[in-house]
């Protein structure tokens, strides 16, 4: 399946998961979704996703 989407780098299931996170965070979905959608027992476990919005946020200020 990664061939066929010619991705050239290595996927994990930590990446993979990762990926989801953030997408999901990119479309609002709240973090104590996520950490359910994850099973994750804590939220600062979830947390760890969202550098990746707050990067989205920082560069759409910068755009301001």
């Amino acid at each position: 399946m990664i061939d066929k989407a010619g991705i050239q780098k290595k996927v994990t299931p930590h990446k993979l998961r990762h990926t989801y996170a953030t997408r999901l965070l990119e479309k609002d979905v709240q973090l104590i979704d996520i950490k359910a959608l994850f099973g994750h027992e804590s939220i600062a476990t979830t947390q760890i996703y969202t550098h990746a919005g707050q990067e989205r946020l920082y560069k759409l200020v910068a755009d301001i």
